[in-house]
């Protein structure tokens, strides 16, 4: 599929889930009670997160390494919760990745409009955020394709990048997710109540 006609799938995908009466991005948190679905909430409506990788890279090799990603779980108001990346062997946390693949990755409604508009600090607790964790792994076969319709329809710069980088989409294989959103301290939602929640 060409780039020119990948980012007009994309665009065609965001009108059609518009059209349904999918939920803008300004929609409302879930109450906080509902932890699995602020989780998806917050997945679906991050652009970007804070991967942490363990350095393969002298001086920190072994030690944490935090590095910024742009993500998307699906295009907006069509979100499947499974955090898609679009990335390149050049990059650095990708070689750490080559050599250990498990990852942490947080997101935080910091970025977004919500916290400004209720004058939220990014590190207060009602300034909703998550942190996953898993294995990056790259994907395949027709995931391919959901993986770039995720990518391209929100960040269409991607179609743009230097195809000499060797660009391929992975994602993050959730084994453990966490959710702060309120106050009495973080909880814990396991993968299976997080795929099953809608996000809206």
């Amino acid at each position: 599929m060409s780039q020119l006609a990948i980012l007009f799938y994309c665009g065609a995908s965001a009108l059609f889930f518009t059209l349904l009466g999918a939920p803008p991005s300004g929609a409302h948190i879930p109450p906080h009670n509902e932890t699995a679905r602020v989780a998806r909430f917050v997945a679906h409506h991050c652009d970007w997160g804070a991967l942490a990788t363990i350095s393969s890279h002298e001086p920190v090799r072994g030690q944490p390494f935090a590095n910024v990603f742009s993500i998307s779980d699906g295009p907006r108001g069509h979100s499947s919760g499974v955090p898609y990346f679009y990335l390149t062997a050049i990059e650095i946390s990708v070689q750490d990745l080559q050599v250990n693949a498990n990852a942490s990755l947080t997101m935080s409604l910091a970025q977004t409009p919500y916290c400004r508009e209720k004058q939220y600090d990014p590190q207060s607790p009602l300034c909703a955020h998550i942190i996953l964790s898993g294995i990056i792994q790259k994907v395949e076969g027709k995931e391919n394709d959901t993986a770039k319709v995720a990518l391209f329809s929100r960040h269409p710069e991607m179609a743009t990048w230097p195809s000499d980088h060797n660009w391929f989409f992975a994602k993050l294989n959730i084994t453990n997710i966490w959710v702060l959103d309120y106050f009495g301290g973080i909880k814990t939602v396991t993968p299976d109540e997080y795929y099953k929640a809608k996000p809206w």
